[in-house]
């Protein structure tokens, strides 16, 4: 079983998502547990403060240290030492190797059974908070959003879907885009045969698996060189 803890000021932002569809089947058939905690609760001061203006002036305000600390450290002596996830723009990119090498640790219990996700707010975090705490830092891209709930919950799915007995079929996870690091996914159809003239693939009809097989692969290649010819590997050129 995985076990999460997701740090965030904002609890009824990640409780819906987390009561819906896969992650609530996952949750219910007992292979995930999701702690969400408001770290606002360990915040100082009456009113409870958790941001700051940044030293040295700027815009916006920071995360202060003292109430993720606290944070951290009752999870950990509640529950057990974590593995830390920091949601940051300058994490490393999430990929889905990642999402197999985490849902693979966690098969294997101690620290990594036990992960924990940090969704900041406001213009970042304290520095100290990377200094003070090991961590893994992961970005969904090269964008910036409001907070890290959504990398939080998107993260959780991407490992919680791995988890052996967690789809309803198990090729599920495997038959689909980045499965192949150097790969999207093929295109799908289903029913009916015949849409407004656009008709299914004639080869997907014919019972050929091994057909079937080689149009998907060749599909699955052209998507890719078409839309992300990033992943395709770089063959130097012939100097002759």
């Amino acid at each position: 079983m995985l076990e999460v803890h997701l740090l965030t000021l904002f609890p009824e932002a990640v409780e819906a998502y987390l009561g819906a569809s896969i992650l609530k089947r996952v949750r219910q058939a007992g292979l995930l547990r999701v702690h969400v905690l408001d770290f606002r609760r360990f915040a100082v001061g009456k009113h409870k403060q958790v941001d700051d203006r940044p030293y040295g002036g700027g815009p916006g305000m920071v995360l202060r240290p003292e109430p993720i600390f606290d944070a951290i450290e009752w999870v950990e002596t509640t529950y057990g030492p974590c593995q830390r996830l920091l949601l940051t723009p300058s994490g490393t990119p999430f990929r889905q190797q990642h999402a197999a090498d985490l849902a693979a640790s966690a098969e294997q219990g101690g620290p990594a059974q036990r992960l924990l996700l940090l969704c900041g707010r406001y213009e970042g975090f304290d520095e100290r908070i990377r200094q003070g705490l090991e961590w893994t830092e992961f970005s969904l891209g090269d964008f910036v959003l409001c907070g890290g709930e959504l990398p939080a919950l998107a993260i959780t799915e991407a490992i919680a879907r791995l988890l052996p007995g967690a789809l309803g079929h198990e090729e599920s996870a495997v038959h689909e885009s980045f499965t192949d690091p150097l790969l999207l996914d093929h295109p799908h159809y289903t029913r009916p045969e015949v849409f407004r003239d656009m008709v299914v693939p004639p080869v997907l009809l014919s019972g050929h698996h091994a057909q079937v097989d080689a149009w998907r692969r060749e599909q699955a290649r052209l998507r890719t060189k078409a839309r992300r010819p990033d992943l395709q590997p770089h063959t130097p050129a012939d100097p002759n």
